[in-house]
């Protein structure tokens, strides 16, 4: 039996370990071009047909992020009459969705790779209206309006769940709770602001996104729902308020965020 010398077996196996090598080269490169901020895709014959440049490569790597939100929302009260109105019929009491806007900051910190946790507070311009309309046949004109806004403090709390981002843009879910305040009620005419309600409310808000990410910022459109938890209604005597048991806010937003 011939004796196996160390240079026989460098010479047996050379064409393993050379592809070994060759195979190893090929998922180092394979894995730097997957961390580029910039792929091409060709065609056939070789030539760039695009030229995808990932922007903010770095950005889910950071723990905190700032912004801003500019919203416009459409607003209005979920109505709920009371005993009196089933007994004597006196008018009958119709929500009228009202537009708002405002403006809100934004404190980010990333919690896992695909959650992050969200503090916007920030101030709405809010308006909400309640037509009362008599039951018995009377002229159009007797139709009253109570309307209900101000300036109001927000302190949503939000859970963000974002999925993988696919070149320069991703999806994500957003869920959580606001709690709102009325700093300043706009009560102009008295006849049109008998209606009283609550200067505190808590809120369920839900949502859906898309983060688009440019060179130097990242630009989200997000729609939201918002769903009041306690009866805001103010009891009262007057023939507004007594018609009603409970008044419970709701609201569809558009946030376009800026971070």
């Amino acid at each position: 039996m011939a004796t196996p010398h160390f240079r026989h077996q460098l010479h047996l196996h050379r064409y393993k370990i050379a592809g070994l090598l060759v195979g190893a080269g090929l998922l180092l490169s394979h894995a730097a071009d997957a961390q580029s901020p910039t792929r091409a895709r060709r065609g056939r014959n070789g030539n760039v047909k695009t030229l995808t440049v990932n922007n903010l490569p770095g950005y889910d790597d950071k723990w905190f992020h700032g912004g801003f939100q500019l919203n416009a929302s459409a607003t209005r009260f979920r109505v709920e009459h009371s005993n009196r109105y089933v007994q004597t019929r006196e008018v009958s009491a119709n929500s009228v969705i009202s537009p708002s806007f405002g403006v809100n900051f934004i404190a980010d910190a990333r919690l896992a790779d695909f959650f992050n946790l969200r503090f916007t507070p920030g101030v709405s311009f809010a308006n909400r209206r309640i037509e009362y309309k008599p039951l018995s046949y009377s002229p159009a004109d007797s139709i009253k309006t109570q309307e209900v806004g101000g300036t109001v403090l927000e302190f949503p709390l939000l859970l963000k769940y974002h999925s993988e981002r696919r070149g320069n843009s991703r999806m994500y879910l957003i869920a959580g709770a606001k709690a709102s305040v009325s700093v300043t009620n706009r009560r102009q005419d008295p006849e049109t602001s008998v209606l009283r309600t609550a200067n505190t409310d808590y809120s369920l808000e839900y949502g859906v996104g898309m983060d688009l990410f440019y060179p130097f910022f990242k630009f989200a459109p997000e729609l939201r729902f918002s769903h009041g938890l306690p009866n805001v209604l103010q009891s009262g005597t007057d023939v507004y308020s007594r018609n009603l048991q409970r008044l419970r806010t709701n609201a569809v937003t558009l946030y376009l965020n800026f971070e």
